[in-house]
């Protein structure tokens, strides 16, 4: 016997959330046995996309529809039919070739046009002629003539009263019944409606066609026997099915689980508990629809009629006989009874054996218990790995079932409540984790800045010196003429302080608002980068833009301090800024000492991008970009191209481009005509042709739309006319050395 001691470290080692996944295992059983409404819907759910995936597809056509549709109804009149005109139809159905005439259907009421009621409706007749109407046959037994004479099944359908007749009254099918008595578990009607007794009496075979949808409306499941008043019923289907075999009694299986499968001569048909047949269905099929109209013309082929079972129905909207099933929003409910009778000809029914349900309880406990045994060994991603295989297990399993058997295994019912057990272990280690990274928080934020400490928290591997290697857009921006701006303030210390945090505020926000990282401040400088530590794929797009952004927050602040200046008497000095932007590979990460390091960036491309920067003022745009910056930005941004040089410290030349304005911009006359201009310089330059290059330039000079490349042309103009006095080499590439940092 374990003592109090073993006990609590035996409970402290298994843990309070396995224990209490145990609990939740139990009630998740429990409530599979008890499968309340959500827990059905989300398994039929399941099993409608299986069929929505993998329909039943048809190697042959046995069943034809004689549909009443809209045509019939025009040409002979509303429904019902004189009986004569439906005994018409029969006998023409059975001339070509059908081998039994099913209806979908019903006849209770005896024929409003029978000859009596006529000679007793009607006004102004000699007795002679209502002597002679009395005497014919009614159409009733016209119609019951010819329904004898064939194979007919009627149709029947359940009421929620007790009907006109008792169940002696009228013929009955023969049930026979193996196992446990089944009607417990049949669906139960308190009445029968039923046709009128002599075509009752004259068909071979009744059947109810009372198709029962789910509770969300659609049609999965067709009982094939039912109770109707007091009596075992066949559904239409199997009575059909019964009248083609010769078939004296159906056979219902059962056991003490329910309905296990109802039987005719050659054909067992597996149900679920209930009795119902899970219907393969097909899409729907108008090729086996003939119209009534046609058959009574005689404009169809008898071949599609000969050697198949014939169903009579409605399409007609206004007879409203439409149904919802998995892979069809409208079906006529005569097709569902077909599709029953095609799934059972190519034995294709779908089924959902009596063991299912405990094979789905074994499963949702082995995974479970697999699971609490399994989750607090593995890490987070060995264990959502595993999580990940049950699940993809669970479906494969089940569906291979179905693909193979058509069996419909639940797989919804393991799989949720795996994940329920899984979720739970997650979170008690989410909990717990929380509370271990609150006392990291409490031990070493004295001593380490909030970043780094959250940082530890959440992540106490990276906490090491060193980086890792990324493509990388780096920015570098500066205060132009920032000395001057410093001395009107030599005697107001905490103004300058002030001065700085409103100007770095809205251009930190521009920065952090198109996914850009604060390197660091430098005095009136910042430094940021982007790629890092989230990827972005759009990086030197979302750097471009973030500049742009900082510009347009830059003069909105200018205007604020105009105003302010402008009311307190004081001058005004407009804050400027150079920004320079580079893109290469970078380390980034954890860089500094044992004691003191900071998440940050090296490489040469900060370098160059510091460079870049310092090199705004002399070529007179406020933005500067490297290639590779540039060109994967050209197409969201007005961009020129406006050097090809030699940064201070490096070999390779690379050509450096001005940010000039967004994407509406790019399609302004104004930036066409700069570009056109700066391509005309820049080619004469490079060509040596210099004097087409001064005159390019002097006809920018003269263009005040283009006073925007005023310093560039400048600049350029003092260049050419240095290289006039000493010629570059003759395998000059055009590149130019930039002396100044």
């Amino acid at each position: 016997m374990k003592t109090p001691r073993q006990l609590r470290l035996f409970a402290r080692r298994f843990g309070l959330a396995r224990a209490l996944c145990l609990v939740l295992l139990g009630l998740f059983a429990a409530l599979r046995i008890a499968d309340p409404y959500l827990i059905e819907e989300l398994r039929l759910r399941t099993f409608d996309t299986y069929q929505a995936l993998d329909p039943r597809m048809k190697a042959a056509k046995p069943v034809a529809i004689v549909d009443i549709d809209e045509a019939s109804l025009a040409k002979y009149g509303q429904w019902p039919w004189p009986r004569t005109r439906v005994a018409d139809l029969v006998a023409a159905l059975t001339r070509m070739g059908a081998i039994v005439v099913a209806f979908d259907v019903m006849f209770p009421e005896p024929d409003r046009l029978n000859p009596d009621v006529a000679a007793d409706s009607f006004r102004n007749l000699d007795e002679g002629v209502r002597a002679m109407l009395r005497a014919l046959p009614s159409n009733d037994e016209v119609l019951a003539d010819t329904i004898s004479s064939t194979r007919v099944v009627l149709g029947e359908t359940g009421l929620p009263s007790v009907g006109r007749e008792t169940a002696d009254a009228l013929p009955m099918t023969g049930v026979a019944m193996l196992g446990e008595d089944p009607k417990p578990f049949l669906f139960e009607f308190p009445g029968l409606l039923r046709n009128i007794a002599p075509l009752e009496q004259a068909a071979a075979g009744r059947g109810v066609l009372t198709i029962r949808p789910e509770r969300d409306g659609i049609v999965r499941r067709v009982p094939m026997v039912v109770i109707a008043q007091e009596a075992v019923v066949p559904s239409l289907s199997l009575e059909t099915l019964r009248v083609v075999t010769g078939t004296e009694t159906i056979l219902i299986r059962s056991d003490r689980a329910g309905i296990k499968s109802v039987a005719v001569d050659g054909f067992d048909v597996p149900t679920d508990a209930n009795g119902q047949v899970w219907v393969h269905f097909a899409p729907r099929d108008r090729s086996i629809y003939v119209s009534a109209a046609d058959v009574l013309d005689g404009r169809v082929p008898a071949e599609s009629i000969a050697r198949k079972l014939v169903l009579i129905g409605t399409s007609a909207a206004g007879l409203l006989d439409t149904k919802t099933t998995p892979i069809d929003r409208v079906m006529p409910g005569v097709e569902i009874h077909a599709q029953v009778l095609e799934s059972v000809l190519s034995r294709a029914v779908l089924s959902q054996p009596n063991y299912g349900v405990g094979a789905e309880l074994v499963a949702a406990i082995a995974l479970g218990l697999l699971i609490i045994w399994l989750a607090p060994l593995f890490g987070p991603k060995a264990l959502l790995a595993f999580g990940v295989a049950i699940a993809a297990g669970l479906i494969a399993v089940s569906w291979s079932f179905y693909v193979r058997h058509r069996l419909l295994i639940d797989f919804t019912y393991p799989l949720l409540s795996s994940w329920l057990i899984y979720l739970t272990l997650a979170f008690s280690s989410y909990v717990r984790e929380q509370a271990q990274r609150r006392q990291i928080r409490s031990a070493f934020g004295q001593y380490l800045s909030p970043v780094l400490v959250e940082q530890l928290a959440q992540s106490p591997e990276k906490l090491v010196l060193g980086g890792e290697e990324r493509e990388m857009t780096v920015m570098l921006s500066d205060v132009r003429g920032f000395t001057a701006i410093s001395e009107t303030y030599k005697h107001d210390p905490q103004g300058l302080t002030a001065l700085m945090n409103r100007f770095l505020t809205p251009l930190t926000n521009a920065i952090l608002d198109h996914k850009g990282t604060i390197d660091k401040y430098m005095g009136d400088a910042i430094m940021a980068f982007w790629n890092a530590p989230l990827e972005d794929d759009a990086h030197q797009i979302n750097a471009c833009a973030a500049a742009l952004d900082m510009l347009d927050r830059l003069a909105a602040l200018n205007q604020e301090l105009e105003d302010e200046a402008r009311e307190s008497g004081r001058p005004f000095m407009p804050l400027k800024i150079g920004v320079g932007l580079n893109t290469g590979p970078c380390v980034v990460g954890n860089l500094g000492s044992d004691v003191h390091f900071d998440y940050s960036v090296l490489g040469d491309s900060v370098n160059v991008a510091a460079r870049l920067e310092s090199q705004t003022k002399i070529y007179g745009f406020p933005i500067i970009a490297g290639a590779r910056t540039a060109l994967a930005a050209k197409d969201a941004f007005a961009i020129l191209e406006i050097d090809f040089v030699i940064v201070k410290g490096k070999t390779e030349p690379e050509f450096v481009y001005a940010i000039v304005g967004r994407k509406d911009m790019a399609a302004t006359d104004e930036f066409q005509c700069m570009r056109s201009l700066l391509a005309e310089v820049l080619g004469c330059y490079r060509g040596h042709d210099w004097q087409g290059a001064l005159r390019a330039i002097e006809r920018g000079r003269q263009r005040p739309d283009l006073a925007g490349l005023g310093p560039l042309l400048e600049l350029y103009a003092e260049r050419v006319q240095a290289f006039q006095s000493n010629s570059p080499p003759e395998n000059w590439n055009g590149a130019y050395l930039l002396l100044a940092k």
